[in-house]
């Protein structure tokens, strides 16, 4: 568990292990969850209220709720993966790419990097009741990073990253903390249009 003295963060794995406790168990955790809402971005709210506890028992990913230390409120969650990465050569720098070669394969034909990586699947704070003021976005991707690091501690890996769409405030904000974008990739969903996404890297 991560803490301060205004929020801290529960892996969902925590609930899930004390089963169907109406307490504390899985009908706790989709109580908690059912007041999470973020009309910025319907699919944080969508993935975290249908697809979060499923991907979580399938290992899939695992979300973390961000929780208030005052009365127990919830204020925002992110979820982690991990994922194979491709980095095509051309859309880093040359300090980036000796740094890559170190926990990549790459193939000089296509000058592409690939590796297991850590991806920031999602991202977001909570607009229930004006709950969104008591935690920034920094303090948020702060907390999600200090998983990343305890992981990367245990098991090695140094390249983290994530997909946004391209909207300038939310890259500015990425940017700002440390995240460079290295390319972008076209959605493919059976439930919406295809749509640009920018990818960024940070480096552990």
């Amino acid at each position: 568990m991560l803490a301060s003295d205004k929020y801290y963060a529960v892996n969902i794995r925590e609930y899930l292990a004390l089963g169907d406790d109406p307490e504390a168990g899985e009908p706790a955790l989709a109580k908690l969850l059912f007041g999470f809402s973020c009309s910025k971005n319907p699919d944080v709210e969508r993935f975290l209220k249908k697809s979060a506890i499923e991907f979580t028992k399938k290992n899939q990913s695992v979300t973390y709720v961000v929780v208030s230390v005052k009365d127990g409120g919830l204020l925002g969650y992110f979820t982690l993966a991990l994922k194979p990465l491709t980095v095509r050569g051309e859309t880093v720098s040359n300090t980036t790419k000796k740094k890559l070669l170190r926990v990549s394969e790459l193939d000089e034909k296509s000058d592409t990097y690939t590796m297991a990586a850590y991806l920031i699947a999602q991202l977001g704070k909570n607009y229930t009741d004006g709950r969104d003021k008591e935690i920034t976005g920094e303090e948020l991707i702060e907390l999600a990073w200090m998983v990343i690091e305890e992981a990367q501690y245990l098991f090695g890996g140094m390249v983290t990253f994530l997909e946004a769409e391209n909207e300038e405030k939310l890259l500015s904000f990425y940017r700002d903390n440390r995240f460079s974008q290295f390319d972008t990739r076209l959605t493919a969903s059976k439930e919406a249009e295809p749509h640009e996404l920018v990818q960024l890297l940070r480096l552990l």
